[in-house]
């Protein structure tokens, strides 16, 4: 199902960019387009995945990491039934993160420096758990293909704008120009927005059943949010057609209009996952990973080491979930202070 949805949206962005390439130079326009396409397709397919962790300054991780992320991820996707995917981790302050690759067999997971050092064991493991779904439910293909093509839109928009207009061939004018130089990036908008929401919400539940526990996804999505709301994301604003890669939108809110969401409400997923483990008591299940002894969870002894220390994490919030029935996790204000992480069940 998830390739017969990637070649449907590949067919439906051929025929749009047929369909303007008429528009712009009509038949040999239209050909232009064609040839253009299908060679993006191909291109797209084989390389979309690196281009998506190379846009965001993503340094691949090795067994062993002192972060423990790769195991993590080794156990859950285990768990998930899928093969090791990549790790990869980001260098932002942003809590985010985001899976890619166009099959279970060619994916990778990419999380934020920020994520590593504000969120406790379980809710990271929540996380992961949610883009491992993403990879087993074949959506990666589908949010990769899609990243790419809606850059490209907006590129022929762009194209329409500057080299259309006094065309001879073009069957728009000057003012059919300019409207496709708006209609077209939000008609890219409205294809993400359609394919994120239903994608999201499975990928939660599935997520929940991979990690055992539906509370530390829940917990995890409010401390995302509330740090994807204060801090900024400069690659993200920089390429926003990947924006529904992400597991919460990278882009502040102020700067889009909501009609054009890529995500659904982040309080309707909580709720969603709240009411799961209320139906299902996945709140006395046990993780599926044990962390190995003397891991740092704060990145010592990594490439980013140092770049944690003496920071602040985002703090508790009094309506943040429990995590499996136990108090919310202390967390470490300052590496300096040589406070630990908290009991947990991770610990």
């Amino acid at each position: 199902m998830g390739y017969a949805k990637t070649a449907l949206l590949m067919a439906a962005m051929t025929a749009l960019f047929m369909g303007l390439g008429y528009l712009i130079g009509g038949s040999s326009g239209m050909v232009i387009a064609l040839i253009f396409a299908g060679g993006m397709n191909a291109f797209t397919w084989w390389n979309s995945d690196k281009m998506v962790l190379r846009m965001h300054g993503a340094q691949p991780l090795s067994p062993g990491d002192r972060f423990g992320l790769h195991d993590m991820v080794a156990e859950l996707a285990r768990n998930a039934g899928l093969p090791m995917p990549r790790v990869y981790l980001m260098d932002n302050p942003q809590p985010n993160a985001f899976a890619t690759g166009r099959n279970p067999q060619n994916a990778a997971v990419a999380v934020t420096s920020g994520l590593m050092r504000s969120l406790s064991r379980e809710e990271l493991a929540g996380v992961v758990a949610h883009e491992l779904a993403h990879i087993r439910n074949h959506d990666t293909a589908i949010m990769t293909v899609t990243a790419t093509f809606a850059g490209a839109i907006s590129m022929l928009a762009n194209f329409a704008f500057f080299f259309g207009g006094s065309r001879d061939e073009n069957r728009m004018g000057i003012v059919g120009t300019l409207a496709m130089m708006f209609l077209a990036p939000m008609a890219a908008g409205l294809v993400q927005m359609a394919i994120s929401r239903t994608r999201e919400y499975a990928a939660d539940k599935a997520g929940a059943e991979i990690c055992g526990n539906p509370l530390w996804l829940a917990s995890a999505l409010a401390q995302i949010q509330r740090g994807a709301a204060r801090i900024d994301n400069l690659r993200a604003e920089a390429n926003p057609a990947t924006a529904h890669m992400f597991i919460i939108n990278p882009l502040h809110m102020h700067k889009r209009d909501n009609l054009f969401a890529t995500h659904p409400a982040t309080e309707n997923r909580i709720a969603a996952l709240q009411k799961l483990a209320a139906q299902g008591g996945y709140g006395q299940q046990r993780p599926v990973h044990q962390p190995r002894s003397g891991d740092d969870w704060a990145g010592s002894g990594s490439e980013f080491a140092g770049r944690f220390e003496g920071r602040e994490v985002i703090e508790d919030d009094p309506a943040r979930p429990s995590v499996a029935g136990r108090p919310r996790p202390v967390r470490r204000k300052r590496r300096e202070e040589g406070r630990d992480e908290g009991e947990g069940p991770w610990s």
